[in-house]
């Protein structure tokens, strides 16, 4: 499916400037004297290990945050998606959300209600209404009009947002439906530049090979953030990669494959001059030391040494490892043979039908995946039994000795106001702090990390902070939703071999096929309907659709 972008006003040749900046997080520093532009025609992927400051980066380049020094300096519209964007009013409709973008709902209500008062009044009161309702629809087709509304309609199907969800107040719909609708809304935007991190998380396949194609033919500038391999390798012509180790952003003026041979040859080429400058350093500071000994020699000792501080001082670092962070899930609580059963469930929001009479039986040790299209209730169900909602009909029955760990797609179980180490410590009340802190440094919290408030994180640290809470929580069974999202792909390998050892029950929603895998499940649910079944291949390619 091919769109044509921006039809509503001509494309200015804006861009994002950044000169000198510095970025922290506490006392870290993530970034030092960066200076760089994204300009129209860039297509940027910014890459970096989990918490180098990539969605901190797109935060201040979107004025939602502020450099610890530098500027950041923006011509033209800018349109952000954040990884867990919070809309305001759940009370709206999904497709006035997205029309919002262009200020179209405002007018489109204005409208509506002037032709109810054309309709039905009468004399100054009806001329009124159609010298208003005029201006109106003159300002309405200059922002593109009944075209921009079909443009809107088109994203969202796009995105497998049908009509009967855009028809939908934003609370009735799942976090994933409301990540679509608020990627729609950014694309709708006519922004000049976009900054999107993590835009394929909850698409279906479908919907990711659309968003490649329009994202390959955007005509403004974007920075995209993405552990879709296939996403950035189709789309992208720079790189900017953040070095954690270097507090460096390394600008490639290349595609991905490129790029990548690049920086290899970038990290032996630096390892090569800091050996020898370390050989020719060891040289000189060995001679000095000779000289030292003959005090007619010191002032020429002294000139060899500094020789060799200068030879050192002007290399770049060489790259270190990427630290992981280590996760296994937690040894299971003995419980009863099935600890978690829930009978004739059945959830709706308003008249949103989401499923009914679901029945299902969580054996211990088994392993089940929870299968369906977007917006069937694959989360919904989890929540219900996670205790976070309750269901309209029918019950959560706990079975024998059930300690249950809740993963949310949307870190709904951390408390964003209080610090890393309050949240540890609430989900592990009777640990002693020396082993929280412990457990959290496996997590790549430390320091200064832990005092940081939970809703400052970026979405691949909130997604360590959650997993690390499950960890020292003993559950039995786990119903874990999205797990893998927002992870670079070391820390999602650390996922799936803990998913292969864990001994207790799991409940998995995903789109993940490498966690289903990982899981081995032997039955799924297939979801609005309930119907539950083997695990078999002919349900693999279901996974990615879902």
């Amino acid at each position: 499916m091919s769109l044509e972008q921006g039809v509503s006003r001509p494309w200015s040749l804006s861009v994002i400037s950044a000169s000198g900046i510095e970025l922290r997080a506490g006392a870290r520093i993530l970034i030092e004297n960066a200076t760089f532009r994204v300009a129209k025609g860039d297509r940027i992927g910014l890459v970096g290990r989990n918490g180098a400051g990539k969605t901190t980066l797109t935060k201040v380049l979107a004025g939602q945050g502020i450099p610890a020094a530098g500027t950041v300096t923006r011509s033209g519209e800018v349109g952000y998606l954040p990884q867990d964007p919070r809309t305001g009013d759940l009370d709206v409709l999904a497709r006035d959300r997205i029309l919002s973008a262009r200020g179209l709902d405002v007018l489109i209500r204005k409208m509506r209600e002037n032709e109810q008062r054309i309709a039905s009044g009468k004399g100054a009161t009806r001329e009124k209404a159609l010298r208003q309702y005029e201006r109106q629809e003159t300002e309405f087709l200059t922002k593109g009009g009944y075209a921009a509304e079909a443009e809107a309609a088109t994203i969202a199907a796009a995105l497998n947002l049908p009509d009967r969800v855009l028809g939908q107040p934003l609370h009735t719909l799942s976090g994933g439906q409301r990540r679509r609708i608020e990627l729609a809304r950014i694309l709708f935007s006519d922004a000049d530049t976009l900054l999107l991190d993590e835009p394929t998380n909850h698409l279906d396949a479908d919907s990711i090979v659309w968003l490649r194609d329009y994202l390959k033919t955007y005509r403004g500038g974007f920075i995209v953030i993405s552990h879709d391999v296939d996403l950035v390798e189709t789309v992208v012509n720079k790189v900017f990669y953040l070095d954690a180790n270097r507090s460096a952003i390394d600008v490639y003026n290349m595609g991905w494959k490129l790029y990548q041979q690049q920086r290899e040859a970038d990290e032996k080429r630096r390892k090569r001059e800091r050996a020898n400058a370390e050989k020719k350093a060891a040289a000189l500071n060995a001679q000095a030391d000779k000289m030292r000994a003959k005090a007619t020699k010191t002032v020429a000792a002294q000139n060899m040494a500094r020789r060799a501080e200068k030879l050192l001082a002007g290399l770049d670092e060489v790259r270190q490892s990427d630290k992981v962070a280590k996760l296994r899930f937690p040894e299971p609580s003995p419980c009863g043979k099935t600890p978690l059963m829930a009978e004739g469930l059945s959830k709706s929001y308003g008249s949103l039908e989401i499923f009914t009479d679901v029945d299902l039986a969580i054996d211990k040790g088994s392993r089940v995946v929870i299968l369906g299209l977007n917006g069937a209730g694959k989360t919904t169900l989890l929540r219900l039994l996670g205790g976070v909602e309750q269901p309209d009909t029918g019950a959560v029955v706990p079975g024998h000795g059930l300690k249950l760990g809740y993963y949310a797609q949307e870190h709904e179980t951390l408390d964003p106001d209080r610090t890393v180490l309050e949240n540890m410590r609430s989900a592990a009340p009777d640990m002693d702090l020396v082993e929280v802190r412990k457990v959290l440094g496996s997590f790549l919290f430390s320091g200064d990390d832990v005092d940081k408030p939970a809703g400052v994180l970026s979405g691949g640290e909130k997604t360590r902070l959650a997993l690390a809470t499950l960890v020292v929580s003993s559950a039995n069974v786990l119903l874990l939703d999205e797990p893998t999202n927002n992870l670079d792909p070391a820390s999602r390998e650390e996922i799936l071999g803990a998913l292969r050892t864990y001994k207790g029950a799991v409940v998995l929603v995903t789109h993940d096929e490498g966690a289903v895998e990982a899981l081995q499940p032997e039955r799924i649910i297939l979801l609005p309907d309930g119907v539950e079944d083997l695990w078999g291949a002919g349900y693999a390619d279901l996974v990615a659709l879902a």
